[in-house]
């Protein structure tokens, strides 16, 4: 079987990217599937992560107004669907632009929307005007419009599937990539986060968390791993966060840092399935996390394996993160069941999954 995933982006540190190369290589590997991945205006040479050698990239450069964006996208779309003819389309772009793609396609080829974040990705800040809010409800009519024409839709959840109300819809969540043997021990005094500086991810949300944590517990560091470090430091800067955090650069080996870890937090504004998450719990950390739109409530199991915590209500994830920096008994019992929560959702067991869904296609 020969695959197309088309993406915004392949080769930064992003959970997408992770996501799709774990994926890429065992259709390549264990199931002897050719996968080509096109990308768009990719600025890196190398992979942040490792892929297969035997996965073909492909870059398109896409410029100019919308009119020249939109006409460059359908010329290049078109030209590698010919060139590589490929046996299922997946798109895996949470932009505008991805919603276009069942109208633009000339091919008879099935095409998959693989969805990786909420339907409500794009919102930024609160619509407050006329103007504005119209302009938005047209953007979710669109993909609305838009989601209905793909072959089928591959949500991370029933939450996240439940968002675009569509009867093409199926739920294959992310796989958890970690195997060890080791597993944190939950004695450091360390609590992590990993994400993009970015709105959609939160972490000027996390600062204002850790500004009374840091107070309260003075012995505890926050790492934070990101992209945009100097950004972030100068958030906190503002804020009058003087110590308690160190702000690191994304890095490969990030299993080793989750072992030196006690707790992990999240505090994105929306979320697809995510990986950091997942990643934490095969550690065996207990996780808390807003309970944004959508992954975190498919993956964390209140008062279980972590904290659900009412999206933006800082006032109770200080009081939760708290007590679990309070409480290492606590902090063992949800680390257990952290555990056991990442087996469900095994590289073997996910992709079979995959495999299944793409030869009924």
């Amino acid at each position: 079987m020969r695959l197309l995933y088309i993406v915004p982006k392949i080769k930064n540190a992003g959970g997408v990217a992770r996501v799709l190369a774990i994926k890429a290589n065992c259709f390549v590997e264990h199931f002897g599937y050719e996968v080509h991945i096109l990308s768009q205006n990719e600025d890196k040479e190398i992979p942040f992560y490792d892929f297969d050698s035997e996965v073909v990239f492909h870059n398109m450069i896409l410029k100019g107004n919308v009119f020249k964006f939109f006409n460059s996208f359908q010329k290049e779309i078109n030209q590698k669907i010919s060139e590589i003819k490929p046996d299922v389309i997946l798109v895996a772009d949470n932009g505008l632009k991805a919603f276009v793609f069942p109208f633009i396609a000339k091919t008879k080829t099935p095409i998959v929307f693989e969805c990786h974040g909420s339907k409500f990705i794009e919102e930024e800040f609160q619509k407050t005007n006329f103007i504005s809010k119209s302009i938005q409800k047209a953007k979710y009519q669109f993909k609305d419009f838009g989601a209905r024409k793909f072959t089928k839709i591959v949500a991370l959840s029933e939450g996240n599937l439940k968002e675009w109300n569509v009867a093409n819809g199926v739920v294959i969540p992310n796989p958890s990539w970690i195997k060890t043997k080791k597993y944190a021990d939950l004695k450091q005094k360390k609590v992590i986060a990993i994400a993009r500086n970015s709105y959609e991810k939160g972490l000027d949300r996390l600062l204002l968390i850790w500004k009374e944590i840091g107070e309260k517990y003075p012995d505890w560091t926050l790492d934070i791993y990101t992209d945009d470090v100097d950004a972030l430091e100068q958030d906190a800067i503002k804020l009058e966060i003087e110590s308690g955090i160190n702000y690191l650069h994304f890095v490969k080996n990030i299993q080793k840092k989750y072992l030196k870890a006690s707790i992990c937090v999240m505090t994105s504004r929306t979320e697809g399935f995510p990986m950091v998450l997942l990643e934490a719990m095969a550690s065996g950390l207990p996780c808390i996390s807003y309970d944004c739109p959508t992954g975190p409530l498919a993956i964390i199991t209140n008062a279980e394996n972590g904290f659900l915590i009412p999206d933006n209500n800082i006032e109770m994830f200080v009081e939760k993160l708290s007590f679990l920096i309070e409480n290492e008994e606590v902090r063992a019992k949800f680390g257990l069941d952290a555990k056991e929560t990442s087996k469900e959702y095994s590289v073997k067991k996910i992709m079979e999954q995959w495999r299944e869904f793409l030869e009924s296609l």
